[in-house]
């Protein structure tokens, strides 16, 4: 038998940024990146080398010489154990700083970028906790266990519980007594609809022997107090079906709206399965600015009520609309950023490749009697094409905000066809903006970037940038 290769460490490493996944930043005495779990910028540590890559390296900290002045105590219970927020021990002050340079270091050294204005100092979420008008938790009989807890030969991990996987964790549970991501209701209907199971002996998801009643909960709280309730059953056995939403109903009677969906599935995902209005209304309804929006079970909109009409505010400052544009709102999901805009614009047309969240947004239209948007289902490099500029008319403002993998290179070639004046990206990734922005550079100069922090306490920031055609005026 070989010899066990001996573990490197490397001494004293500074931390020096934030990285994607919790993850922090830091370089060797040689200058080559290192990847640290659990430690924050301004700490020294020493480093046990888990994986070498080429150009970096991943690891843990194995000893911290000296903690950063940006540590903070972590308002959570569940903090370091649940996988969300694995920011809540850094200031949100240093947060907002390394989120900034994030976006700073992808336009720099990704697409070689510069913003003519530099960038815009970033936009602070307002809330930092209690920020998320949506959540899913999970139901399962195994509770995932600690450290400390699993040296305790006593304890069993076999419980009933509710909450979030914790990473690298299929079957276990970390049991969530208080989150600090969703207000309202949120916290008190979770642990009661736990309560309520168990009285009932309902059987919680086994995910190993596919067996059990109770699967998932999804909670949606509009900023303006509306509140639905997502229930997913692995059986469909009405009669507990039935006897379980509705002493969820008589408890929560301020719930305006209960669905549950059958789903008998190997995997988790919901948005396939029929939706089962047992109580109330089909949807809830949102306010972001001047624009009400109904929300169904299947419904996309942005986590981040609040903060979300914040980012398109920085979105119709960097578009100017003066009432006569015609804007192509592209990956527009229900018609978010379109029917906010729709108002100061002649005419605006959107692009979703997902059919129901343009019913949504059909519906959302009507809703508020605009009646200058057009929707279309699918994919967009499928949809946007000369043909079809010619028939809604040529774009004076594109608007885009692509998934995190940006958009695919036929729309980018299009878009340099069609040659807007004026370009507005939105961007959750800025890695992959800054790619797509380098590749636009061929006729469009960088003007403007802001930066909005959606998430807080996560990596996840957005950006907004503006481009304008080489030939154009600002």
């Amino acid at each position: 038998m070989g010899r066990r290769k001996k573990k490197k460490i490397i001494e004293k490493v500074e931390i020096t940024g934030i990285a994607d996944k919790g993850k922090s930043v830091g370089r060797n005495q040689e200058g080559q990146v290192v990847f640290v779990d659990k430690v924050v910028p301004g700490d020294i540590v020493d480093v046990l080398v888990l994986r070498k890559r080429k150009g970096f390296m991943q690891g843990i900290a194995q000893t911290i010489h000296k903690y950063s002045e940006d540590r903070v105590e972590p308002i959570c219970e569940h903090f370091g154990v649940c996988g969300g927020c694995k920011w809540q021990h850094l200031s949100y002050e240093a947060q907002i700083k390394h989120k900034a340079l994030v976006v700073h270091n992808a336009f720099r050294r990704i697409g070689k970028i510069e913003p003519e204005e530099g960038f815009s100092p970033i936009l602070s979420a307002a809330e930092t906790s209690y920020y998320r008008n949506k959540l899913e938790f999970s139901f399962s009989n195994r509770r995932w266990l600690t450290s400390t807890e699993l040296s305790d030969d006593s304890l069993s991990n076999q419980q009933e519980v509710l909450g979030f996987h914790p990473p690298g964790s299929f079957d276990k549970i970390v049991d969530i007594q208080h989150c600090h991501l969703q207000g309202g209701i949120s916290n008190e209907l979770r642990n009661t609809m736990r309560e309520l199971a168990i009285e009932q002996g309902l059987a919680f998801y086994d995910i190993r022997s596919r067996a059990g009643m109770l699967r998932h909960m999804i909670v949606r709280i509009s900023s303006i107090g509306e509140t639905m309730l997502i229930v997913s059953f692995f059986e469909n056995d009405q009669e507990k079906i039935q006897g379980y939403l509705g002493a969820i109903q008589a408890q929560f009677p301020q719930l305006n709206s209960i669905y549950y969906c059958i789903n008998p599935k190997m995997n988790d995902f919901m948005m396939d399965l029929e939706m089962n209005l047992f109580h109330g209304t089909p949807w809830i309804e949102e306010q972001l600015g001047e624009v009400r929006f109904r929300i169904g079970p299947k419904s996309f909109f942005q986590t981040n009520s609040l903060q979300a009409a914040r980012l398109f505010d920085v979105v119709a400052k960097f578009a100017d609309l003066q009432g006569t544009e015609n804007v192509y709102d592209l990956y527009t999901g229900l018609g978010s950023i379109a029917l906010y805009l729709a108002k100061h614009c002649r005419q605006v047309v959107g692009i979703e490749e997902i059919a129901q969240a343009i019913e949504d947004a059909k519906d959302n239209m009507a809703l508020n009697e605009i009646d200058n948007a057009v929707f279309y289902a699918g994919d967009v490099k499928d949809i946007l094409t000369t043909d079809f500029a010619q028939r809604h008319g040529k774009p004076d403002v594109v608007v885009t905000d692509p998934p995190r993998a940006g958009m695919h290179k036929e729309v980018i070639e299009i878009l340099l066809e069609l040659a807007a004046p004026k370009i507005v990206y939105v961007s959750c990734n800025p890695a992959t903006q800054a790619r797509d922005l380098s590749l636009l550079a061929a006729k469009y100069r960088v003007v403007k970037s802001r930066a909005v922090d959606m998430f807080p306490h996560t990596h996840h920031v957005e950006n907004v940038a503006l481009l304008v055609l080489k030939s154009a005026e600002v």
